[in-house]
């Protein structure tokens, strides 16, 4: 980690205007866009309830909305009445949750990222070539459950770091893949990668990365401005990790960084004796988020606003068959 670059206190105090750098890309992907989406188009449809197994994706504010409208969150299929619709999260399930829901004759609506569900077809093939494996991930984490639960049970190995690379003991070294988690740190993925290819030689990795665009683009955004900012504000759920990643990326490079969920967690101390405030928004966090915490900044200190863009982003992905009318 570098060591942190010193604070540039403002001139005049407190109310000295506060310089803010707001990264972009930032906020929603497509995959996030399209998973919100197939609630709402599921809910005018067929009417309220639709029901959701596990938030649709990690953002307070985007499932609120959502109840309000009529969407109901559930962690299990057993508490799906019935005759209701269901939607799957935009993180994937395992294969064992669509059986459950055909088994009791239940309409759902898979809204799995397209770049998740590119990782299951990955894992499937890999599988059907006889090789055990490798997946890069953090261990709980919906979308890891759901990869998993591709398939049949020790047929992948979960890993979360260099160490654990050491720790392997596969099969048959001669016959490995590795996939990877589409949230995570795209330079700590890198180095257990690279620990992976230097044990076993002969393993074999998709044709391209499985991190996902928006994830790499919201890292590489927060690199291009966290060293000119004295302290960061990521916007963002606790339990979303590609929100948890734009902290560390920030802290990485010696930048305080501070992960909040709406403008009234900004704490105003965060203001006090700094000349340059970076923002950021994790990809389930929403663009009206980005303005209430600028909004919430400028209400303590005066503040002069700069976007600073990194990547153009025009993804987008097909809604399911069905929705696309509705």
């Amino acid at each position: 980690m570098n060591a942190p670059h010193p604070m540039t206190p403002p001139q005049g105090g407190e109310t000295a205007e506060l310089k803010v750098l707001v990264a972009a890309p930032r906020g929603f992907c497509a995959g996030v866009d399209r998973a919100i989406r197939i609630v709402e188009l599921a809910l005018e449809r067929f009417g309220a309830p639709v029901y959701v197994r596990h938030e649709i994706v990690h953002n307070r504010y985007v499932v609120e909305s959502l109840k309000a409208k009529g969407a109901i969150f559930v962690e299990s299929l057993d508490q799906v009445p019935d005759g209701v619709p269901v939607v799957f999260s935009a993180h994937g399930v395992p294969k064992a949750v669509p059986a459950k829901a055909e088994a009791r004759g239940l309409d759902y609506i898979d809204a799995t990222c397209p770049l998740v569900s590119k990782v299951h077809r990955q894992a499937e093939r890999a599988n059907e070539a006889g090789r055990h494996i490798v997946f890069v991930g953090h261990a709980g984490h919906p979308e890891v459950i759901g990869t998993l639960g591709q398939l049949p049970e020790g047929a992948m190995t979960l890993v979360e770091s260099v160490d654990d690379v050491a720790k392997l003991s596969p099969p048959d070294p001669e016959l490995l893949s590795y996939l990877t988690q589409t949230t995570l740190s795209v330079d700590d993925t890198r180095d257990i990668i690279a620990a992976l290819q230097h044990r076993f030689p002969a393993i074999s990795g998709p044709r391209g990365e499985d991190i996902c665009y928006a994830t790499s683009n919201r890292q590489e955004a927060v690199k291009a401005i966290a060293g000119q900012c004295d302290r960061m504000i990521v916007i963002g759920a606790p339990n979303s990790s590609n929100s948890l990643r734009l902290v560390e990326v920030a802290e990485r490079l010696g930048t305080p960084a501070h992960l909040v969920q709406r403008g009234t967690d900004v704490d105003p101390a965060w203001l006090d004796d700094i000349g340059t405030l970076g923002i950021t928004a994790g990809a389930s966090a929403p663009e009206t988020l980005v303005r209430e915490v600028i909004d919430a900044v400028a209400a303590h200190r005066p503040i002069t606003e700069e976007v600073v863009v990194t990547a153009e982003e025009n993804m987008v992905f097909k809604l399911p068959r069905g929705l696309e009318a509705a």
